[in-house]
């Protein structure tokens, strides 16, 4: 079928310029239509419903769009004369986020089942526009398209607090999602290195808590930078950026890391630890052994203080609590955690220490603390670790086996292995010219490999409700690298996301990669190079790139 299409979709020289429905991800059902093409015009309008606000911001990023890539911005009207972009609800469209997009020589209707299918319509279309149409009508062949996500969650994960970034860049981060059909937006804003929230009952959280006095050099390699770093967002700034998503149909869960990863934290409040302090704010990475103190009823009382304002800025169903890398070392030393585990008759057993046991208990209370405020949690596959908290979501990051297990569990999963998914990793073999990593190897090719439902029954695989890719930042320090480290990967994740399960052809996507990189470039992303090496290899035209 997109052979298809793509034979529609050739340069037709002269004043007009054609459009390409081989988009990024590629939409699940695309159907060619006989008849003439639509003739998109500086006069072409958009058309919606009077009085209906949805559509009429919608409808204004579509003009925006339509004006970036001609130079022409269409007028919004409202009213069934005029040929057009019509823009409308269809209650016969079965998926809260699926569309039908069809075209004739009549003119183009894009209707959702939501507001927020409409959305993703349009998105389609922007990207079946030529990314440079300045002066030039373009034409779009006769077609109609049925689409819809394969999955719910389509997450993108963003840590703000190995190094801290503006509002400015979060807000080009969530158009990044929005580009690729993606509809969460997973904040990291707490860990060791850099307390990153303004809490108001907490107010040395941010003085003290958000900035550290140096910064080690590479790789813990000893030596320190000398400079002091930090920052972080106010409430109002938060809102500000919740809004903005909310406008693109983006989710934001914010992640509070708990019990471990909390050394920003002690060193405002040393007193939440084990031994008291003193603590600093983390200089190097990695993982402290300094974590919150799970006996001590002031510091459970502190991370539910911290989790009810976090409730009431963020209208996210879930909130993740992180539940990662937590040392037990400082709690078998501690009497009051010791304490703890015989009061609350924890044992260990042959599968898990007591302490491990410790930790559920905490996950289990900060759990309980969020359904009473009506929301769910999501933590990292080591809340797995003792008993998993009833209602609990799994975000499996140490491969899949933890999800699979989960699932079975009948628990809500979110795949996110490192092996597949974890975008700060290397993405080419020539490290030698790549900007520093984690030392791990995801080149875009793994990435549009992975499976989320391989070695899962059947019957369970209803439980793997998301896909999502990680951006840890302890390497990354400029909102540019942010994008070369993000794209093109990101593009082979959203084929996950979104398109149903069905063979993958790796020179197939390629294909379509190599044309949508040309709005990259309109954007202005600073986008990895290395798919260019691999398409000269395979014999495609790569005129006008750079593939060094």
């Amino acid at each position: 079928m997109l052979a298809a299409i793509a034979g529609l979709t050739a340069c037709s020289g002269g004043q007009k310029v054609q459009g390409d429905y081989g988009t990024v991800p590629l939409p699940n059902e695309i159907k060619k239509q006989n008849g003439a093409p639509f003739i998109l015009k500086p006069s072409t309008p958009v058309l919606i419903e009077e009085g209906d606000a949805d559509m009429e911001r919608i409808a204004r990023y579509l003009a925006g769009y339509i004006k970036d890539a001609t130079g022409k911005e269409p007028q919004i009207k409202s009213g069934d004369s005029d040929k057009g972009i019509r823009l409308t609800l269809d209650s016969d469209i079965e998926s809260n986020e699926g569309y039908r997009l069809t075209v004739d020589e009549n003119g183009i209707e894009i209707s959702g089942a939501t507001p927020a299918g409409v959305f993703y319509g349009i998105q389609t279309l922007r990207k079946s526009l030529p990314a440079k149409a300045e002066g030039r009508q373009i034409e779009l062949p006769a077609v109609s398209i049925d689409d819809a996500p394969r999955f719910a969650y389509r997450g993108l994960h963003f840590d703000v607090s190995r190094h801290f970034f503006p509002i400015d860049s979060v807000k080009r981060f969530i158009d990044m999602l929005a580009l690729h059909n993606m509809n969460v937006l997973h904040w990291h804003l707490t860990d060791d290195q850099g307390w990153r929230i303004e809490i108001k009952k907490y107010p040395e959280l941010t003085r003290t808590g958000a900035w550290r006095k140096e910064t080690v050099i590479g790789r813990n390699s000893g030596e320190y930078d000398g400079k002091p770093y930090g920052g972080f967002y106010t409430q109002d700034q938060i809102r500000e950026v919740i809004a903005y998503a909310a406008d693109r149909f983006v989710t934001i869960i914010p992640e509070i890391d708990l019990p471990g990863h909390q050394q920003a934290a002690l060193a405002a409040y040393p007193e939440l630890g084990c031994t008291g302090g003193p603590y600093e704010v983390w200089t190097q990475w990695g993982v402290s052994e300094n974590v919150i103190c799970a006996g001590n009823d002031k510091a459970m009382e502190f991370l539910e203080n911290v989790l009810a304002e976090i409730i009431e800025l963020f209208p996210s169903e879930y909130i993740h609590i992180g539940g990662d890398e937590c040392p037990k070392i400082r709690w078998e030393a501690c009497p009051k955690c010791q304490a703890r585990i015989k009061e609350e008759g924890i044992r260990s057993d042959r599968n898990h220490t007591a302490e491990q046991y410790l930790q559920s208990y905490v996950v289990a209370r900060m759990e309980r603390f969020v359904e009473s405020k009506g929301r769910h949690i999501i933590g990292w596959d080591e809340i797995m670790e003792g008993k998993l908290a009833p209602n609990a979501t799994v975000m499996s990051w140490r491969g899949t086996a933890g999800g699979i297990k989960a699932a079975q569990m009948r628990h809500n999963v979110i795949m996110t292995p490192t092996s597949h998914l974890y975008f700060d990793y290397y993405q080419s073999e020539d490290r030698e010219h790549e900007p520093l990593a984690f030392d791990g190897y995801v080149p875009i090719e793994k990435v549009y490999s992975f499976e989320p439902t391989d070695g899962i029954p059947e019957e369970f695989q209803k439980y793997i409700i998301g896909v999502q890719a990680n951006l840890w930042t302890e390497y990354i320090s400029t909102f540019s690298q942010v994008e070369y480290m993000e794209m093109p990967r990101i593009s082979a994740l959203a084929e996950i996301q979104w398109r149903t399960e069905r063979k993958k052809d790796y020179n197939e996507f390629l294909t379509r990669l190599y044309r949508f990189t040309e709005l990259y470039d309109r954007l202005g992303y600073n986008y990895a190079k290395h798919i260019f090496h691999t398409a000269a290899q395979s014999g495609q035209t790569v005129t006008d790139k750079d593939p060094a």
